[in-house]
C-alpha cells in the first residue's frame, strides 16, 4: 500500500470513507448488543444512535464530494 505521503487525495478519502463505515457499523452492533440487554439504559441508546445519524450524514457527504457532478 501507498504511503500517506504518495496516496492522492481522493485515495486518502477513501480510506477515510471506510473507517467512517467501519465505525458505523460498530455502533450499529453497540445498539444491537445494548437493546437485547433487559436493562438498557434508554440514555445510551438514544445518544449511540444519535453518533450512528452523525456518523450516516459524514459518510453520505464523504460520499457525495467523491462522485463526479453529472449533468443530466
Amino acid at each position: 500500500m501507498d504511503t500517506p505521503e504518495e496516496m492522492s487525495h481522493d485515495e486518502m478519502t477513501r480510506v477515510r470513507l471506510q473507517v467512517l463505515r467501519d465505525e458505523h457499523r460498530d455502533l450499529d452492533d453497540a445498539i444491537d448488543a445494548l437493546a437485547e440487554r433487559a436493562t438498557a439504559d434508554q440514555l445510551s441508546l438514544k445518544r449511540l444512535k444519535k453518533q450512528k445519524l452523525a456518523l450516516k450524514d459524514r459518510i453520505q457527504k464523504i460520499e457525495s464530494d467523491l462522485m463526479p457532478d453529472i449533468i443530466a
